[in-house]
C-alpha cells in the first residue's frame, strides 16, 4: 500500500501470534481491525510451538537480525511483566550428537563472532551454570549455553494480547470457520466467513498459519511450502531444578508455567502418521519414547507422565525463511507465514502493522517477502 491510501478498516485472519501480535498493533496505531479465527484463539501452531526464544546456530544475516529485533521486544515485554510465569529468560544449552554431524566447536566460533552471547561448557561445568542437567548424557564435544534466550508460553501471551486488543476496541470473532479473502480488481477487499458473512476491509492480513499457501494460491499467487507436522507433548507439573531450554539430539525440553515440561524432538515428528480425513496418528511408543528421552537427559532422570499433547501443521515456508508483507500484485493483501513464530511473534506484529497502516515497507522485512517466490527462476 502507498501512504496515501491509509485503511480505515483492517481484517485479520488467524488467532495465532502472527494474527494476535499484528492486530494488537493496529488497534494501537489507531486502526479500527476486527480478528477472525477459524475456533479459539491459540488452537493452531501456537498452541503446539516449543517456543524457545532464540537466534541459535546458523542463518541469514537478515534473518538472524530480524530474530534478535524479535528478542529485543521480548525482553521489553518481560521488564513490564517481570513476575511472568508465561516468559522466562534464564538461557538455552545446546548439544550435539556425538558422531560426524557434530558441530559445536564451529557453531560457538560462529556465535561468539556474531557477537551472540555463548559460552562453551564442558559437561563437568554445566551444572555450576545452569542446573538441571544430567551431565552424563552431554556428549564429550561439550555444550553451547546462551544466557540470552528464552521462552514464551504463546497461549498466555496471546491471551494477554487479545485483552489488551479488546479494551483498545478491537473486535475479535472466534468459531468463524474457514474464512476467505474477498479480491477483486487486484485489490483485497475484505473476508468472508464459512457462514456468507461479508466483512468488508480496506486491508487484509492472512497469518492463518499452514493454511497461508492454499489461500493465496486461490488468489493466483505463489508461496513455496514445506510445512510439516509438529508433536508437542507436555508433561505433568514436578518439582524440578531446570529452567533453561534444552536443545539435544534426541528431545528438546522447554518448562511450563505449571511446573511440567514442553517436548519435541524431529524423530517423534517423524513418527506420526497422517489420515485421509486431515487427522493424524502417533503411537504410544511414540510418545513414551520422548518421555524417556526427556527424563534421560534431566537431573536426577524423574519420572515423567503425559498431561496432554497436540499435533498438526508446522508453517514452514519453502526456503525456509519467514514470509511477512503485501502480495505484490493485490494491493492490500498482507501476508505472514513462518516456522519462527514465538521468536518473531512480537516484531513481525508491530512491523506488520506499520507498514498496513502508514504504507511504508519496513528494511528489516525486505528479504523476506512474497513476491521472492514469483519471480523466482
Amino acid at each position: 500500500m502507498n501512504a496515501s491510501s491509509k485503511p480505515s478498516k483492517v481484517v485479520v485472519i488467524g488467532g495465532g501470534i502472527f494474527g494476535v501480535s499484528t492486530a494488537l498493533h493496529l488497534a494501537r496505531l489507531g486502526a479500527d481491525t476486527l480478528l477472525v479465527n477459524d475456533g479459539p484463539l491459540a488452537n493452531g501452531a501456537s498452541g503446539r510451538s516449543l517456543a524457545w526464544l532464540n537466534s541459535a546456530r546458523k542463518r541469514s544475516d537478515a534473518y538472524h537480525r530480524l530474530r534478535l529485533a524479535g528478542i529485543d521486544r521480548y525482553r521489553t515485554l518481560a521488564a513490564r511483566y517481570p513476575d511472568a510465569p508465561w516468559l522466562r529468560f534464564d538461557g538455552g544449552l545446546t548439544w550435539d550428537a556425538d558422531d560426524a554431524t557434530n558441530e559445536i566447536a564451529e557453531i560457538f566460533d560462529y556465535e561468539r563472532n556474531l557477537g551472540y552471547h555463548a559460552q562453551w561448557l564442558t559437561p563437568e561445568k554445566i551444572a555450576a551454570v545452569t542446573p538441571g542437567v544430567d551431565p552424563s548424557t552431554v556428549t564429550p564435544q561439550g555444550a553451547i549455553f546462551n544466557p540470552g534466550e528464552g521462552w514464551v508460553d504463546l497461549p498466555s501471551l496471546i491471551g494477554r494480547l487479545a485483552e489488551e486488543f479488546s479494551a483498545l476496541g478491537g473486535e475479535i470473532i472466534r468459531d468463524a470457520g474457514r474464512a476467505a479473502v474477498d479480491v477483486r480488481n487486484a485489490r483485497a477487499r475484505g473476508v468472508i466467513t464459512a457462514d456468507g458473512t461479508r466483512h468488508d476491509a480496506d486491508a487484509v492480513l492472512l497469518a492463518a498459519g499452514s493454511e497461508v499457501p492454499a489461500i493465496v494460491a486461490k488468489a493466483g499467487q505463489q508461496i513455496e511450502d514445506a510445512t510439516s507436522v509438529a508433536l508437542l507433548v507436555r508433561t505433568k507439573p514436578i518439582r524440578h531444578p531446570l529452567k533453561a531450554v534444552l536443545n539435544t539430539p534426541r528431545v528438546a525440553i522447554r518448562p511450563m508455567p505449571n511446573g511440567g515440561f514442553a517436548l519435541d524432538s524431529a524423530w517423534s515428528e517423524e513418527e506420526v502418521s497422517a489420515n485421509p480425513d486431515g487427522s493424524y496418528n502417533v503411537r504410544q511408543s511414540t510418545l513414551q519414547g520422548l518421555l524417556r528421552e526427556a527424563s534421560r537427559v534431566l537431573e536426577g532422570n524423574p519420572v515423567l507422565e503425559i498431561e496432554d499433547y497436540g499435533i498438526g501443521p508446522k508453517p514452514i515456508p519453502g526456503d525456509g525463511d519467514p514470509v511477512f508483507g503485501e502480495l505484490s500484485s493485490i494491493q492490500g493483501y498482507f501476508v505472514a507465514f513462518s516456522h519462527s513464530g514465538a521468536t518473531l511473534g512480537l516484531i513481525a506484529g508491530e512491523l506488520l502493522a506499520d507498514e498496513i497502516a502508514m504504507g511504508c515497507r519496513h528494511p528489516l522485512l525486505a528479504d523476506f517477502r512474497p513476491e521472492r517466490f514469483s519471480t523466482a527462476s
